[in-house]
């Protein structure tokens, strides 16, 4: 019983790091509005599947490591720049209509049997639709980009796996299955929310959704850019 109530105790925590805005819940919108709702199932494997690699890292001592400053440092600034590329070409692709939802005036999506042949040829594939990265792997590239996604592990999940750990090994499960739930919920409601409005979803609305999200990833970039310079001369 007080496993399980940790358990839900840490779900609830989770929410805190999993509702605020960031690279992943901004590549759910994105690709939500492109793919539909399994995008947001997609994604949240990635980024849980690197959740996994991170407890099992944890729990094998990895957490003082990442506490460097020049570990710090350097993945703000790498991760800073991966950010500021992505967030700089989807920007790009939006202000010059290299994006489109494939709509008619009546913001109806039509789709030609050619193109629903291309589609699930590029799906089978394992291809995203203007971008050659599939969602999965999308969803651990934006979570290892963010650097305080990684120091927040480094910090609190680190120090919460402890009093897990006095569990032993049902305890470590219980942890992570508790963390990842919020993930879980979280990133499906957001895709639910995005792929319901689909539909009264146009060209234009949609672009002006990209250029958003890529503004907030690019001012972003700056911040963990300069956050891991002070690292670096901490």
């Amino acid at each position: 019983m007080e496993l399980l109530l940790m358990a839900f105790s840490w779900w609830l925590v989770g929410f805190t790091g999993a509702m605020m805005p960031g690279p992943v819940t901004t590549l759910v919108v994105t690709e939500t509005a492109k793919r539909g709702f399994i995008a947001g199932p997609l994604i949240t494997i990635g980024h849980v599947l690197l959740e996994l690699a991170m407890v099992v890292a944890l729990y094998f001592g990895l957490g003082d490591l990442l506490k460097e400053n020049l570990v710090a440092g350097a993945i703000g600034v790498l991760g800073g720049v991966f950010l500021l590329w992505m967030g700089f070409d989807i920007v790009r692709s939006a202000w010059l209509g290299k994006v489109s939802l494939n709509t008619h005036q009546d913001q109806k999506p039509v789709f030609s049997q050619a193109s629903i042949k291309s589609n699930r040829e590029n799906i089978e594939n394992g291809i995203l639709r203007k971008s050659s990265t599939h969602p999965i792997v999308a969803g651990v590239l934006t979570s290892v980009a963010n650097p305080y996604w990684i120091l927040w592990w480094a910090t609190v999940g680190a120090a919460s796996l402890i009093s897990f750990r006095a569990f032993g090994i049902p305890g470590v499960i219980a942890f992570y299955i508790g963390h990842t739930m919020a993930d879980w919920v979280w990133n499906n409601f957001v895709a639910f929310i995005v792929a319901t409005g689909r539909r009264m979803m146009t060209d234009r609305v949609y672009r002006g959704i990209l250029v958003v999200c890529g503004a907030f990833l690019i001012v972003l970039s700056f911040y963990f850019v300069s956050s891991g310079v002070g690292f670096l001369r901490g």
